[in-house]
């Protein structure tokens, strides 16, 4: 028996996840592991056409925030005019799945809390390892804002391989001098 036998990518389609897509296929390959590509829907992006809640203003608002207290009373299930965001998923997915060969294939959009909805796919589908991209922010921002692969990370029932995008070659010398600064020691790798 393969020591990975079920590999579960949740991807929201950014450079991180490209990333971590690359790795999971990989992955998928090398051990011949099923791989499972997962977009969740969180309800506060299907309003109004993708636009987060806490980017309206005005009344546009105001009913995203009662849309949202609907939604949540429901068990976070997507209003009707959200259901092209779903289909734009699967067609995302689809396009993803063209980009694999010989790996044995999944795909599943789920809707409601990101970090939620990856673990409950993980303990579903028995998956080995998660294989997430990350956005690679700073501590604050994780504190302000949250991180999804955070709250994946601590709860997961299997390991979690996290990817994010290569820096900017300027970022990676304004990094390096900043870590240098501090003794902290610091490798690039680049392909």
């Amino acid at each position: 028996m393969s020591p990975l036998g079920t590999i579960l990518h949740p991807t929201d389609f950014s450079e991180g996840s490209e990333v971590a897509f690359q790795a999971a296929s990989g992955l998928a390959r090398d051990y011949n592991a099923r791989l499972i590509l997962l977009h969740v829907i969180s309800p506060a992006m299907a309003i109004y056409g993708g636009r987060p809640a806490s980017a309206m203003t005005g009344a546009g608002a105001e009913e995203a925030k009662r849309c949202l207290r609907t939604m949540e009373r429901s068990h976070w299930r997507l209003p009707c005019p959200a259901a092209f965001l779903i289909e734009e998923a699967r067609e995302r997915l689809r396009k993803m799945e063209e980009r694999t060969h010989s790996i044995r294939l999944e795909m599943r959009v789920l809707e409601g809390d990101p970090a939620d909805m990856i673990l409950r796919a993980a303990e579903e589908t028995h998956s080995d390892v998660i294989v997430m991209g990350t956005q690679g922010r700073t501590a604050l921002s994780r504190l302000l804002l949250g991180s999804v692969a955070e709250a994946v990370i601590r709860r997961a029932p299997c390991p979690v391989l996290t990817a994010k995008p290569a820096p900017a070659r300027e970022e990676v010398v304004e990094e390096s001098e900043t870590k240098a600064e501090a003794g902290i020691a610091v490798g690039v790798h680049a392909e």
